[in-house]
């Protein structure tokens, strides 16, 4: 429990000015950068975003290899861990955080590595390095991750250790609790997923998690259920299907899918059952009670000073985003590439999806979806990545199922090449079997819902 509820101060006395502006400055940069979106040369999107591909294009071809390095370096971090057992190494947090895994991850970095070295130099089978498969995954979508998770990693500070998720929880309390069953801070994880992107709002969740600030249960719901593909991504996936000048309608018909599924999720199994307790050896912080005379706008910017006061300053900010940066590119690069190559093989060169898909060809018939057969086989598929349906849609001549398919591809949210790897490799408490039941829920939730709007816009 935060200690500073019982030594608050007077609700009628404000905080000092340099108190105010120590919250405010931080926490309205960390809001430019990751929540509030801009548009620059027609393109819709966040300045972090920006920013992200400006340095992968001045780091250009290097960022592949620089990912292998980081995939090596973490599979022989692990294998000195579990085989060597070091009590020096083992003593320190870093190095446990970072290399300290249990059997199971070790033997997916394991996969990660091969697969890595495979795609590198084009050797081993081709179903593993093919620009389809792992080309695709390390040429195509690591890159970006690695800068993100760059990016990200030193700057995500701005959003969480200044108080502004504290300012955040007290106010949108009475409406995330009654809605989405989540505190109120979260609705800040929410805007950084749907206006910035997917990666940072899991980035977010997991950092707050193994703080003590949700339990397994909500950080289970906002790492699956508001980790939304962004704004431009949704976009891209219009164009893929050659709809892109109904852009304004897709977008509502995502928005209003997705705010459904996001209120039914959290009422169901599989998140439903997590538990209410906290990330092991971490204390509950629990900041949405309002005392007594004060109310919830003085309540909240109390919390987010003290908040604030309590940074220990720019060497903090700088030693804890490296160590960041770290946790990512070690924790997750080497699983997005074992599990994201694997699963896109899958799609690829088996007929796994598309019987996987058969059994929504009646739905889609009572549902009045044109080319049922071929629409159902991009159903499932969506599972291993969120651009193969539409990759698949572009034979569709109905303009109405080539925009369902979108649509669902969007809000279906779980795709393994991306973030359905980056929960896997995170602190949160998500397995693959509930990614794998929360996807196929999210796809019977939301496909009604789209295809009744699409009934309406054509």
């Amino acid at each position: 429990m935060n200690s500073h509820k019982e030594t608050a101060p007077s609700p009628d006395k404000w905080p000092a000015l340099a108190s105010i502006l120590a919250f405010a400055i931080p926490s309205i940069i960390g809001l430019m950068l990751f929540v509030v979106p801009v548009t620059w040369n027609g393109e819709v999107t966040v300045p972090i975003a920006f920013l992200a591909k400006y340095i992968q294009h001045l780091l250009g071809d290097f960022i592949a290899p620089a990912t292998v390095a980081i995939i090596t370096i973490a599979w022989i971090g692990s294998t000195i861990s579990l085989l060597l057992k070091p009590k020096q190494l083992l003593a320190k947090s870093l190095w446990r955080t970072l290399f300290h895994i249990p059997p199971f991850w070790y033997a997916v970095r394991t996969v990660g590595l091969l697969f890595a070295w495979s795609v590198l130099f084009k050797i081993g089978p081709e179903w593993i390095w093919s620009a389809d498969t792992g080309g695709m995954l390390l040429e195509g979508l690591l890159p970006g991750l690695f800068v993100v998770f760059l990016l990200a990693g030193l700057l995500l500070p701005l959003l969480v250790d200044f108080g502004l998720l504290e300012f955040a929880g007290t106010l949108m309390t009475k409406i995330m609790r009654p809605l989405f069953k989540l505190p109120g801070r979260s609705s800040i994880n929410c805007m950084a997923s749907w206006l910035g992107d997917g990666t940072i709002g899991v980035m977010m969740t997991s950092k707050q998690y193994e703080e003590g600030y949700y339990t397994k249960r909500e950080a289970a719901v906002i790492g699956t259920t508001f980790t939304a593909v962004s704004i431009t991504f949704s976009f891209i996936v219009l164009s893929n299907v050659k709809l892109g000048h109904l852009f304004l309608p897709f977008y509502a018909t995502v928005t209003v899918a997705g705010m459904v599924a996001a209120i039914i999720m959290p009422r169901i199994p599989p998140l439903s059952r997590k538990s209410d307790t906290y990330y092991e050896g971490v204390e509950p912080q629990q900041d949405e009670l309002i005392p007594a005379q004060w109310t919830p706008w003085r309540w909240s910017l109390h919390q987010a000073v003290v908040k604030a006061q309590s940074h220990k300053g720019p060497g903090a900010f700088v030693k804890n985003g490296f160590h960041n940066i770290l946790d990512l590119w070690i924790g997750v690069l080497p699983v997005v590439m074992a599990i994201g190559t694997a699963t896109v093989a899958l799609a690829t060169y088996t007929p796994l999806f598309e019987w996987l898909g058969k059994p929504f060809i009646p739905i889609l018939n009572v549902l009045g979806v044109p080319e049922a057969a071929a629409a159902s086989q991009t159903i499932m598929v969506g599972f291993a990545d969120m651009f193969l349906p539409t990759v698949l849609a572009s034979g569709i001549e109905s303009e109405l199922t080539r925009f369902v398919i979108a649509a669902l591809s969007v809000t279906q949210l779980i795709y393994m090449s991306e973030v359905g790897g980056l929960l896997l490799g995170s602190k949160l408490p998500v397995k693959l079997h509930d990614l794998i039941i929360i996807f196929l829920l999210r796809t019977i939730i939301t496909l009604p819902i789209i295809v009744g709007m699409a009934h309406l816009i054509f």
